[in-house]
């Protein structure tokens, strides 16, 4: 990244589409410029169910942020859910063209786009590649290999892989809203730096991100992504188990939960009766029933959300390499003892956030600001801002594919 560099970020979810505008400042920091988010009902369960809601909900976020920014933006970077990404492991030797003048910066960019030549299936293409590791011919692991003398290096790194249906559904959704994609990252890549902290980035940890309608999965064996994947349940479908066993309303059920939410029952200090205010059974427009009941409902949800992605990794074979759970979103840190049922249940150890930069960060822009410091961090890609000047349209789908080559230096 460049000081002055401008970044724009949008992430979709299930109940709003998000974007932060930032500027890398004097410090090679991102300094947020402006976010806007606004709801949007486009996806259900992972999956896109109408385009022309999430194209106006990007539209009218974008032209917040223009009004708010001063200037025009015409393209973006995206978040992906894990469901639709495929992780390629893959490693290859490089020699150095000049090994006694030590390993030069094209050795390092030749590695990296030898190391994308992998056998691509038709369903899919490439959004993104991780390098992680460069290890030098005397066995010495460095971030950097620039200038180290060695007659070769291993770089190891991940191939992203996306479901072709999917970026053109996203092509054509941004397309609609007038917006290029500069790239498409997967949610819990984009995350990790900001919601693990400097202990748990060096671990085998696995990260959740419980929002709304989904949680994403994201394992990382220190610097390797090793998995991603989305279940469709979030916290709307505790508030939605709720209103029906309760038979309130979703308003009601909504408050209740953040009111009370505690996921497990043998945790209660005190079993209070609760009124249901909007109680739509029999003749009584009131209720009133223990918070154990409602304790109850949360709990069993929470749990199987917890037994969900159990037995997810579980099948995956990766379960018994991971160390740590770290859990984030809203769907789920603002019930109390959601990180000890999930030690229950996954028999890891479980904790919320406590990254410096995630308290400091409102929930609903921090997977959008979070896409942008990843982009912004990357090394040995291209400086690549977003393009906030007029620039011709292009043919559809293609944009994102010659973006993704732009990703990398070539």
């Amino acid at each position: 990244m460049a000081i002055g560099d401008i970044y724009v970020g949008i992430d979709i979810g299930t109940s709003k589409v998000s974007a932060v505008v930032g500027e890398v400042n004097n410090f090679n920091q991102i300094e947020i410029i402006c976010n806007t988010s606004n709801k949007c009902q486009g996806i259900s369960k992972g999956k896109i169910i109408d385009e022309d809601a999430i194209s106006k909900a990007i539209e009218k976020c974008v032209k917040e942020a223009e009004e708010i920014a001063n200037f025009k933006i015409n393209s973006a970077y995206v978040t992906i859910p894990g469901k639709y990404v495929t992780i390629v492991q893959n490693s290859i030797v490089k020699d150095a063209k000049d090994k006694y003048a030590g390993i030069s910066q094209k050795d390092v960019i030749s590695s990296i786009t030898q190391i994308r030549d992998i056998e691509i299936p038709e369903d899919k293409v490439l959004i993104d590649i991780v390098p992680n590791q460069f290890v030098l011919e005397d066995g010495k692991v460095v971030d950097d290999p620039v200038g180290k003398i060695s007659a070769s290096f291993t770089l190891t790194a991940q191939i992203v892989l996306a479901e072709k249906e999917y970026i053109k559904r996203l092509t054509s959704i941004f397309r609609k809203s007038g917006i290029d994609i500069d790239g498409i990252v997967p949610v819990t890549l984009a995350e990790r730096n900001l919601v693990l902290d400097v202990n748990e980035l060096q671990d085998n940890v696995l990260l959740l991100d419980i929002g709304a309608g989904n949680t994403e999965i994201g394992v990382f064996y220190g610097s390797t992504f090793v998995y991603t994947n989305t279940i469709s349940l979030g916290g709307d479908n505790i508030t939605s188990d709720i209103a029906y066993v309760l038979n309130i309303s979703r308003e009601e059920a909504d408050k209740l939960k953040r009111q009370y939410g505690l996921a497990l029952k043998s945790f209660i200090d005190n079993d209070n009766n609760i009124i249901l205010n909007t109680y739509k059974g029999g003749e009584s427009k009131n209720k009133t029933i223990k918070s154990s009941e409602l304790i109850e409902i949360i709990e069993a949800r929470v749990e199987e959300i917890f037994s969900i992605i159990n037995r997810d990794i579980t099948n995956q074979g990766i379960k018994a390499n991971i160390n740590n759970v770290v859990l984030t979103g809203d769907g789920i840190v603002n019930i109390n003892k959601s990180d000890m049922a999930g030690k229950i249940i996954l028999n890891i150890p479980v904790k919320i956030s406590t990254a410096r930069l995630v308290s400091t960060i409102k929930p609903t822009y921090r997977t959008s600001y979070a896409l942008i410091r990843y982009i912004a961090s990357r090394t040995f890609i291209k400086t690549l801002s977003s393009n906030i000047d007029t620039k011709p349209d292009k043919s559809f789908f293609k944009t994102v594919i010659e973006k993704v080559r732009d990703f990398f230096y070539s």
